[in-house]
């Protein structure tokens, strides 16, 4: 997930844009995970408001977006090795709804591939 995405001569609102469409959000599924309206997104991207500090934090803690990249355009999209919360929560979620058999199902799986991964790491 150390996607990079060229961004140099971009401004901060583009690189907002360029991140929420990196994750196929629409601009409501966007703005309701940093919990700004629908309306301040639109503006935001359209570069009609400024990307404040407060919202950079929620950018990065919502979506695991490396700081440096949003305000700069400088590294990679994401921080290595985190998982943003919108996908924790979603996860969690959908866990929620299904029976326990899938449940058991889905933490075997879970417990398999992080072996794997960890196994492909060694090597």
């Amino acid at each position: 997930m150390t996607k990079k995405v060229p961004a140099k001569n971009t401004t901060i609102n583009q690189r907002v844009k360029i991140l929420r469409k990196s994750m196929n959000l629409t601009q409501k599924e966007f703005a309701q995970k940093i919990y700004v309206s629908t309306s301040f997104q639109t503006l935001t991207e359209l570069e009609k408001k400024k990307v404040l500090d407060r919202h950079i934090k929620l950018i990065v803690s919502a979506f695991g977006v490396n700081e440096a990249w949003l305000r700069t355009g400088e590294g990679t999209m994401f921080e290595k090795d985190v998982t943003p919360d919108y996908k924790i929560a979603e996860t969690v979620e959908i866990f929620r709804q299904l029976n326990p058999f899938f449940q058991d199902f889905i933490l075997e799986q879970l417990h398999k591939l992080l072996e794997y991964d960890k196994t492909k790491e060694e090597k």
